[in-house]
């Protein structure tokens, strides 16, 4: 699908009308209060079953991973026991495409450089403004979970997440998590809580994505998941990643970590 010239205008659902103040505030607080929104049904069914296909038709270009790391997304720390909360090894896998292997007329390279959109993010967000990646790799990425792949528990680096849910598996791949699980400013990694959480000790919250929802996430305190998929149905997840200053390319050691090349 290749969009007009009225844009992104016509992919929008009506219940999320982006360029109402209003609207924008009441999201700014539910976050606030929340530390993750989520809006349903964002785009019309045809725009998500024009990514969708994107997705399909581009799977064979993803760069696939599977590794261990710590929640706290950090090198060992020799001063613990490797059981220890802080370097207890959990596992992640997926594979992903890059920004430029999105087809030029994806709907996704619209929704992401659409300045109403932005602006809205930005009220949201509380950023006086959000910019694209300097690589041509990481502002948008399409992840694949096939069956048994998964996200580990971890806080993200990053203070906002921004993810588009386009193809939902049959069962698995449920999104789950702790809010205020540390407190990063004041350097509290709260490890009693993470050992709870590690040995199953604690019920996480849930959140309910389908097809079509954009949420955004604060997990940078937040100890979060994403359960293996289950099934044949492979789950296709859109994270769309912007910078608070200019000019800012993800590290060349992430950019091989997470895409196996540097451009």
């Amino acid at each position: 699908m290749v969009a007009d010239s009225k844009g992104m205008a016509n992919y929008l659902a009506n219940d999320n009308p982006i360029t109402s103040v209003q609207f924008a505030s009441t999201c700014r607080k539910r976050l606030q209060n929340d530390g993750v929104l989520v809006l349903p049904g964002f785009l019309i069914p045809s725009a998500i079953h024009s990514i969708k296909q994107d997705g399909i038709d581009n799977i064979s270009k993803a760069y696939y991973t599977s590794s261990t790391h710590n929640v706290y997304l950090a090198a060992h720390d020799d001063g613990f026991a490797d059981d220890h909360p802080r370097n207890k090894p959990v596992a992640s896998s997926k594979g992903c495409i890059t920004t430029d292997q999105i087809p030029a007329a994806s709907l996704l390279h619209e929704l992401y450089n659409d300045e109403r959109f932005r602006s809205f993010l930005c009220h949201v967000l509380e950023e006086s403004a959000l910019f694209p990646y300097a690589d041509p790799l990481s502002s948008i990425n399409l992840h694949y979970a096939s069956e048994g792949q998964e996200l580990g528990w971890h806080f993200d680096n990053s203070s906002f997440a921004i993810t588009l849910l386009v193809q939902k598996p049959e069962a698995g791949g449920v999104f789950e998590y702790i809010k205020d699980a540390r407190n990063s400013i004041k350097g509290e990694m709260n490890y009693k809580l993470v050992k709870d959480v590690l040995n199953n000790s604690v019920t996480p919250a849930q959140l309910s994505i389908n097809e079509g929802d954009l949420v955004l996430f604060r997990g940078k305190d937040a100890l979060h998941r994403v359960t293996p998929t289950v099934g044949d149905t492979t789950r296709m997840l859109v994270v769309l990643a912007y910078n608070t200053k200019p000019d800012v390319s993800l590290s060349e050691s992430a950019r091989k970590t997470f895409y196996g090349r540097l451009k």
